[in-house]
């Protein structure tokens, strides 16, 4: 039941102006900011992020106008549209789960601030900020029932409509994650009356949501299908990605329960879908970035400064010079003074340094764990649920074969047979069975096999050497790595053969993919290509290097070369 709302945030969501809007502003704020009047353009940023959330979405350019503004009320000294912002910033952080702990960071110091001021109406906007992050923990809080009341009763108290409207939201996705079906309906049908008169789009449809959830586990799959459909409309309309992937998660269900196969199959490829394109997008890894490159800046202005004193310094130490140089002592303490401010500065400098690499490293594992831990669920979605349904169908239509006609019987068999197979292709595609259960060398050849079966290009594996046992991370990455490259070479290369070779020493494991078909001009593709770029950062997460090789008509040949001691070390978790 996991879900991030639509805006992630707890303000109302006012009609705005036409999304052609969006230049005017932005050439409103660069006068504003010639002008210095920073006030003015922290507010204008603060409307140009929901102009470009209106336009597209969840997107790095809402993020960009959000921390703009944020630097601006920082220059001008407003504290309460800089705490606000705060507030803003880590609401629209909640869209992506590996962003929820910058989310917390951001509203626990507005809550602290808004707290020691007394602005309650504001404390109540943070508190329900925390408790849409803490909804979605595993397991749930223990206390997260009790705050969200007393959380609603403020919103009562302080006239906060919204507030309310979206505590009691949060109360009826709280009591459905710990199964109470009728507290859940009574506080989304509150909410969803309310929500209604404020015209707010985005709460109605995370109240039609709860109702589907509602209707589903009270095994009311026709009335649960309806509420989901007016739900998705409205985040179909809002470009909700996040929201877009439950509901036809959730759809998939119902109708599996219903026992519509076909819809319930269709729904699952949305819920794929949907899923591909918020955890692939430039906007998701761009925003997911933002955090990181706020401090990757900080350190940089950090290092900047210590140049700067270095500088001053050495500028000091050359006037000194001038008046102790007669003194061999003083030139000589001089020397060594310096020596040690440089020594220092470089330090500091190479300390830097280190700390950016950490971050790039946290920032590209979180999105590859994202990556396969999202393939992995839906994965066992597909083989756990619609599998097993289909193969439940299977089974009960030969036990009644005789009872159908020779006209019905074989057509029936037969569609059965081809869902069950693309269920199962879907499913091994997103977490191959042979990788997990046997290995690499085993699920590569069970890879070249399938491959074989369905192309007319020959593929060969060959391999040399004992691989020894990899790690999870390392096995995942080499086999997604050789994959592509596979992929690549059936579609582009219109090649007769490709041979595949791993060859495995103590210190190095080779592996090269070569084709004999007609070649690519590689010099410009790294750039612009996503999938040659998704090879070289994961060899280089695991401390390799990868060369391509091609000439015109000669085919194409690929070569990676993987330092053993970082596939068998496991990886530290970056803190």
């Amino acid at each position: 039941m996991l879900f991030f709302n639509l805006l992630g945030g707890v303000q109302p969501v006012n009609a705005l102006s036409e999304s052609g809007s969006i230049d005017p502003l932005k050439r409103e704020i660069w006068q504003f900011v010639q002008d210095k009047k920073y006030g003015k353009a922290a507010n204008a940023y603060d409307r140009l992020g929901r102009l470009y959330h209106q336009r597209y979405g969840y997107n790095k350019y809402t993020m960009d106008s959000y921390l703009n503004g944020l630097k601006y009320y920082s220059l001008v000294g407003d504290s309460l549209g800089y705490y606000n912002e705060h507030i803003v910033i880590g609401d629209y952080y909640t869209h992506d789960y590996f962003m929820h702990l910058y989310a917390e960071k951001y509203l626990l110091k507005a809550q602290q601030y808004f707290e020691q001021t007394h602005n309650i109406p504001k404390v109540i906007e943070c508190r329900l900020g925390l408790a849409n992050i803490a909804q979605n923990k595993e397991p749930i809080p223990a206390d997260l029932l009790t705050q969200l009341r007393k959380t609603e009763r403020l919103s009562r108290q302080y006239k906060q409509t919204f507030s309310q409207a979206y505590a009691m939201n949060l109360l009826a996705n709280t009591y459905s994650r710990v199964k109470k079906p009728d507290s859940a309906d009574y506080f989304a049908t509150k909410s969803l009356a309310m929500s209604h008169q404020l015209k707010v789009n985005w709460l109605i449809a995370l109240n039609y949501f709860y109702l589907g959830i509602v209707e589903q586990f009270r095994n009311h799959s026709t009335e649960a299908i309806g509420a989901y459909q007016k739900s998705f409309k409205l985040a179909e309309a809002e470009h909700n990605l996040s929201m877009l992937r439950e509901l036809s998660r959730h759809m998939a269900d119902s109708y599996s329960r219903m026992g519509d196969d076909k819809n319930a199959y269709a729904a699952s490829l949305k819920a794929l879908d949907f899923t591909n394109q918020f955890y692939t997008s430039e906007q998701t890894k761009s925003i997911r970035l933002q955090e990181l490159d706020s401090q990757i800046k900080t350190l940089a202005v950090e290092k900047q400064l210590i140049e700067e004193q270095s500088h001053n310094q050495h500028v000091l130490n050359s006037m000194l010079a001038i008046g102790l140089i007669i003194s061999v002592l003083g030139v000589g303490a001089l020397v060594f003074l310096r020596r040690q401010q440089k020594l220092i500065a470089h330090q500091e400098t190479v300390i830097a340094q280190q700390q950016i690499r950490q971050l790039e490293l946290k920032s590209l594992r979180a999105m590859i764990e994202g990556q396969e831990g999202e393939r992995s669920r839906i994965a066992r979605d597909l083989h756990d649920g619609l599998g097993i349904q289909l193969s439940r169908i299977k089974l009960f239509v030969e036990a009644h074969q005789e009872q159908l006609p020779l006209s019905v019987k074989e057509p029936l068999n037969q569609f059965l047979d081809e869902a069950c197979t693309e269920t199962r292709l879907i499913s091994n595609d997103l977490r191959p069975y042979a990788l997990s259960t046997f290995g690499l060398i085993p699920a590569l050849e069970d890879l070249v096999q399938k491959l074989n079966l369905v192309n007319q290009t020959k593929l060969i594996l060959e391999h040399y050497g004992e691989v020894p046992n990899l790690g999870d991370e390392a096995s995942v990455m080499i086999y997604r790595v050789v994959q592509e490259l596979l992929n690549n070479a059936l579609k582009h290369a219109d090649a007769k053969t490709v041979t595949v070779q791993v060859m495995t020493s103590d210190e190095t494991t080779l592996i090269s993919v070569d084709d004999d078909g007609r070649g690519a001009d590689f010099e410009n593709i790294p750039s612009k290509g996503n999938g040659i770029a998704n090879i070289k950062s994961r060899i280089a997460y695991l401390g390799g290097q990868v060369m391509w090789q091609s000439e015109a008509g000669k085919g194409t040949s690929v070569m990676i070369s993987l330092p053993m001691h970082k596939l068998l070390k496991a990886i530290p978790v970056i803190s």
